[in-house]
């Protein structure tokens, strides 16, 4: 690797890495950019949102792996990007600006100065760059769907620009145009011929561990090709599960853990790898007695949300519809499936549930412990279970019933609470959100791993920027919140 000279180190080009990469270099600042997998750039099967699924599984997909969870579905697997624009580059696309609610719980938790109105710049910044549309609002099974949840007093709305997410139905947004996927790649830095000399991009480079002086500064990275050194500051925008882990190999997170694994300790911070957030799903099927009308990118064209208590501030269930049959975690359990048919999946909008993310080796190339402990508090369990309430309530009302030949799983003898809270956490699913695990918080927050402004704490130099330092889940799906924190770090930086 040639000797260069940058102002700053990004470590992760995913949902947050491209933005603050980008930003700065706009700025002016020398940038590298560094990337464990490989450009997006002229990939199709990334580049056109319908062809995601070709990505699942393959080289671009971490495709992690969790450990055995007691009250919940051991075999999820966790996809996640090795690519340019990371999980923005193989995600579904599903596109929301973060509830007031959500942000407003975070500054009540220690995240001064992330309000709805303090980060609106920020989100302006993502929303001119990432263009959103719906799918084409001409499927007659989606008309139905709205009709069938009026009756049930879960009217007609629109999802976007609205920060306060009310009970009801819509079509959701995606961050594409046409078929154009509009990750942080493609929005923030494509075409990658227009960087010059202030963005250099390290594609298929692996950051093994962060460079620290004597003085606990953060300096500079030492991958796979050598090390690349900085004089400002390293970010490091690596995601949930790498993020938490890259600080553990350098040194910074908690002492006994690191000790144990004979990692010199530089940094004792309890929280790294903590607090581990997600959406937990379930999911319900029914067969169709005809086609759906496949107008929808991803087989999913619109999503339900709905309070338990009518008291409640904001839904604590979301729905995504698909009009198809999402059978992955029902069938090897012998539950039916259909060529025709449809899918209800409640998810936990704010699972209390938290988890961890742990080396299992000091050594780069093995892959965390992760476990997120789903389940273990019982309320995740009682919204799964009146998720799927809800769900039979919906199609049970006309003109949607008459779409329906029958439930494919979990089935009509699947009626107690017990029965369906059984069911829903043997099939359960993600939503592939996890974040929380260097969360953000006030500076005598002994949990907190970083501060309001991104900074690692007793760590100069160093900041980190993604899905980790979320303090609480938010309700909804999270990707343009992680762009947002991408373009609110380059906003500090600058």
């Amino acid at each position: 690797m040639k000797n260069q000279q940058f102002d700053h180190i990004v470590i992760g080009a995913g949902s947050a890495g491209c933005i603050v990469a980008a930003q700065l270099a706009r700025a002016g600042k020398r940038v590298a950019l560094i990337e464990a997998g490989k450009s997006d750039e002229h990939n199709q099967d990334a580049l056109d949102a319908s062809r995601w699924k070709n990505l699942v599984g393959s080289e671009h997909d971490y495709d992690y792996r969790i450990v055995d969870q007691p009250l919940g579905n051991s075999s999820i697997r966790h996809t996640r990007g090795r690519i340019l624009g990371g999980t923005s580059s193989i995600n579904t696309i599903i596109g929301w600006r973060t509830p007031d609610y959500d942000l407003e719980t975070w500054v009540e938790s220690g995240a001064i100065g992330w309000g709805p109105q303090d980060v609106s710049a920020a989100f302006e910044t993502v929303l001119n760059a990432v263009h959103l549309e719906t799918s084409p609002q001409n499927n007659a099974f989606h008309d139905d769907m709205m009709a069938a949840g009026e009756r049930i007093g879960l009217p007609q709305i629109d999802f976007y620009p609205k920060t306060a997410v009310q009970p009801g139905i819509g079509y959701l947004y995606f961050n594409k145009k046409g078929k154009l996927r509009q990750s942080s790649s493609v929005a923030f830095l494509h075409p990658l011929d227009q960087w010059a000399d202030t963005l250099t991009i390290f594609t298929q480079t692996q950051a093994l561990r962060l460079l620290l002086d004597e003085n606990n500064t953060a300096y500079g990275v030492e991958t796979n090709h050598g090390n690349i050194t900085c004089t400002s500051d390293v970010i490091v925008c690596c995601g949930a599960f790498d993020s938490p882990t890259l600080l553990m190999r350098s040194g910074i997170g908690p002492e006994a853990h690191l000790q144990a694994l004979n990692i010199p300790v530089r940094q004792h911070l309890s929280g790294v790898g903590s607090n581990l957030l997600d959406h937990p799903d379930s999911m319900i099927a029914w067969e169709t007695v005809k086609p759906i009308p496949q107008t929808d990118l991803n087989a999913m064209g619109t999503a339900v949300f709905a309070k338990t208590d009518p008291n409640l501030p904001v839904p604590d269930v979301m729905c995504h519809v698909g009009t198809a049959v999402f059978d992955t975690y029902t069938k090897p359990h012998g539950y039916p499936t259909a060529m025709h048919g449809f899918s209800l999946s409640p998810n936990v909008a704010r699972a209390r549930s938290t988890g961890s993310v742990r080396l299992q080796s000091a050594d780069p190339n093995v892959p965390p412990l992760i476990d997120f402990q789903y389940f273990t508090d019982p309320y995740d369990a009682f919204i799964l279970v009146e998720g799927l309430k809800l769900a039979r309530r919906l199609v049970a009302q006309s003109p949607l019933k008459a779409w329906v030949k029958r439930e494919l799983f979990p089935g009509e003898s699947v009626v107690t609470d017990d029965e369906l809270s059984a069911y829903g956490r043997k099939v359960a699913g993600t939503v592939y959100h996890p974040a929380g695990t260097c969360k953000m918080g006030a500076v005598d927050d002994e949990t907190a791993v970083v501060s309001p402004k991104l900074k690692v704490k007793g760590i100069e130099n160093l900041r980190v920027a993604d899905a980790c330092i979320f303090p609480t889940m938010i309700g909804v799906n999270p990707n343009l919140t992680i762009m947002m924190i991408g373009a609110r770090c380059a906003e500090f930086l600058l």
